[in-house]
């Protein structure tokens, strides 16, 4: 694709401002990709200046230039003496994606793209709607939290919903591979910075709005209305399947697309039969529009209800056959950091790994884990620093009200003192919120967790929460090595051979 005919998508979308007309459409030979960080552009790609919290792009278009950039979008006039084609644009994050749309010509239209968003739930969701679409025998790609699933391959995710080059060079790559369908998180951070403009969505999930990312959204509605994008950018007869239960969902029915709701407590197009809860998962009837279909699931609690629910609402509006989305259901052995069971029979304890970073995502784990747990519930847990601290008290709150024993200790402290990130949590367990539990501060996070499961009695269940899948820690500039998954399994084998030991 030459630089005219990617100059002409941003004409065509009116987003041009000003530039050098002449060299725009003069331009030839092949543009090699779209660059929006100056220090990876490499010969040929048209490099796109975004403005950042800190810094303004357009100051590293002349380094850009000196690597090979073969053109330069800038919401800023280009300087004296550039010697490539500048297009002046209203808005960079837009002719970011719009650019990125055209270069990989819009592999969103070549495949049903599921978008799904909310504050808790997205990653769960996503990897149901793969299974069913996979036991439908249309391969199904993911973009998540966890990684990226192109094909047969797996990749480590570098962010949620990456930058709309990446994600439309990973949908292209999904087309080349066969794949039909991707089920795609879509965060917050992702459609207030365009990250998804000009993605075909062929649906959209809407799980749930709790607090969360208040260092970057002013308040809650600025975060809802973030959520809201995703909608209104539905082509009118694809669902929207909203979540009726959620405070917000009502606000979203009317936002754009086909509404389909769910719900377990309110009168919805979708809704579950009677449900009842165990550590083997769950079993229950779906009711839809165009029929009543068996689920069975070796997922657990209510939160996975709700996204069961939600997978289901889109599979049947997207008219996938029922014994296909009951076999994808049947299929799904588990979703990494999601409600994981580590521990195993050979344990007299039961031990969890959880992503829950959020007050109310740590009161779903809870109150899921509080009815399967003979003995006393024991929490692990920390919160991130250089993010919203507001939620942190508020953590504190749900864990001495629903826990028998909570150790504090460091989740990714980054450039905070851990000490007063623990400290800023406990502030949040006082006398009215703190059941007869132990509070333990435990700065380290392995020892923390070593601790937990030394302390455990038989029959008590220890939720270790909030890092899930993460294979790493961010500690002051350092990005270290760390798996809350290997870490208990360590230490469930001690115990078991402290225990034999002394028999």
């Amino acid at each position: 694709m030459t630089w005219a005919e990617l100059h002409g998508a941003l004409r065509g979308r009116g987003l041009i401002r000003a530039d050098d007309a002449l060299r725009a459409e003069a331009a030839v030979g092949a543009v090699a990709g779209i660059a929006y960080d100056s220090r990876a552009v490499t010969p040929g790609q048209v490099f796109v200046a975004l403005k950042g919290e800190h810094a303004d792009g357009t100051a590293f278009a002349r380094d850009a230039i000196a690597r090979g950039a073969a053109a330069i979008v800038s919401e800023q006039a280009a300087p004296a003496g550039v010697p490539v084609p500048w297009a002046i644009v209203e808005d960079a994050r837009l002719a970011l994606a719009v650019l990125a749309a055209a270069f990989y010509r819009d592999p969103s239209r070549e495949m049903q793209v599921i978008g799904i968003t909310g504050t808790n739930g997205k990653t769960t969701t996503a990897y149901l709607v793969a299974a069913i679409f996979d036991a439908a025998r249309i391969r199904c790609g993911v973009l998540g939290t966890v990684g990226y699933r192109i094909g047969d391959e797996v990749r480590d995710a570098t962010r949620t919903t990456p930058e709309a080059p990446d994600v439309h060079a990973l949908l292209r790559e999904m087309v080349e591979k066969q794949c039909g369908a991707c089920a795609m998180e879509v965060s917050s951070h992702a459609l207030s910075l365009r990250r998804v403009d000009g993605i075909s969505f062929a649906a959209a999930i809407f799980t749930n709005l709790t607090r969360d990312h208040l260092d970057f959204h002013a308040d809650m509605d600025d975060y809802f209305r973030a959520k809201r994008r995703l909608f209104e950018m539905l082509p009118r007869d694809a669902p929207s399947l909203v979540n009726l239960d959620d405070p917000r969902g009502a606000a979203l029915v009317d936002a754009g697309g086909r509404p389909v709701t769910y719900a377990i407590n309110r009168a919805a197009d979708v809704t579950p039969g009677p449900l009842s809860f165990s550590l083997d998962g769950l079993s229950f009837d779906v009711r839809t529009p165009r029929g009543t279909l068996q689920v069975t699931s070796k997922l657990v609690g209510r939160p996975n209800v709700y996204n069961i629910l939600a997978a289901v609402s889109a599979a049947a509006a997207l008219d996938v056959p029922f014994d296909a989305i009951e076999a994808g259901l049947r299929s799904l052995e588990g979703v990494p950091g999601r409600f994981q069971v580590v521990s195993d029979a050979k344990d007299e304890v039961t031990v969890i790994v959880d992503y829950a970073h959020t007050d109310d995502a740590l009161r779903n784990l809870l109150e899921t884990a509080r009815p399967l747990a003979p003995g006393r519930l024991i929490t692990v847990f920390g919160c991130g620093g250089d993010r919203d601290r507001t939620k942190r008290p508020l953590m504190g709150a749900v864990a001495g009200r629903l826990s028998d024993l909570i150790v504090i200790t460091s989740d990714n402290p980054r450039s905070e003192d851990p000490n007063r990130i623990i400290e800023e949590v406990r502030r949040g367990i006082t006398p009215d919120t703190k059941r007869e539990s132990t509070l333990l501060a435990i700065v380290d996070r392995k020892a923390a967790i070593g601790k937990a499961i030394e302390l455990a009695k038989s029959g008590d269940v220890v939720l270790v929460a909030g890092k899930g899948h993460e294979k790493y820690q961010v500690i002051g500039t350092r990005t270290l090595p760390f798996d809350d998954v290997a870490v208990a399994r360590e230490a469930l084998a001690r115990r078991r051979t402290k225990s034999g030991a002394t028999k």
